[in-house]
């Protein structure tokens, strides 16, 4: 193994890595915490917004900071070699990153200043309750985009699925998709995937649908 294939070989495993963080606290996000808070208290919820929840989104956006870049690079590796299914998982993954620094954090900045607010004896943000709901569309946005982009993740290796030309109908229709998802993110309301059960069936349902426009059209 030379030098290159050694920097290629680590920037690949930092990017697994730091996924699995940055997914792992998506799916903790929506999954877990979302729940909690949903049923706790008061006076809990200004605990953990407080104590726990600046701390849990530290760690998440600079998971999703450090898989962002060390995808471009691994990308800059495989320019010559993309793929219909590379295009679509890079694209998704891109608008991931893009609503957790520009929709997800700023939001919940102001969600955590309101409840830091109440804790030290004044009064919430009345603008709490929206950004809070932008932040919770946005995060649910990402868990819809999550399996499908996985799926183009895993076949970057051996550039299986999505390997035909990047002018295909396929490519076209996957990306319409992708910026109307999006486009609901920023300006739409949560509807179908306000629960868990509906986030994880619409994400399956998305990760069928981009397999076969990549695949077969």
């Amino acid at each position: 193994m030379d030098y290159m294939d050694l920097l290629q070989f680590l920037f690949r495993w930092g990017h697994v890595v730091f996924g699995i963080a940055w997914i792992g606290l998506l799916y903790y996000f929506n999954f877990v915490q979302g729940g909690y808070m949903a049923a706790a208290s008061n006076d809990a919820k200004v605990d953990a917004f407080t104590k726990l929840v600046p701390s849990a989104l530290w760690w998440f956006r600079w998971a999703a900071m450090m898989t962002f870049l060390t995808g471009v690079v691994l990308l800059m590796y495989i320019m010559s070699a993309l793929s219909v299914g590379i295009v679509l998982g890079g694209v998704m993954a891109t608008l991931m990153f893009l609503n957790v620094w520009l929709i997800i954090w700023p939001n919940q900045k102001i969600v955590i200043a309101s409840n830091e607010s109440v804790r030290d004896g004044g009064e919430a943000d009345p603008n709490q309750a929206a950004a809070a709901a932008k932040a919770l569309l946005a995060s649910r946005t990402n868990t819809l985009f999550s399996l499908p982009m996985a799926l183009f993740m895993v076949s970057h290796s051996a550039y299986t699925l999505g390997a035909g030309n990047l002018t295909t109908l396929g490519m076209w229709i996957g990306l319409a998709l992708i910026v109307l998802i999006e486009a609901n993110a920023i300006w739409g309301k949560i509807g179908p995937i306000a629960s868990v059960k509906g986030v994880i069936s619409w994400s399956v349902a998305l990760t069928v649908v981009m397999g076969a426009v990549a695949g077969w059209l």
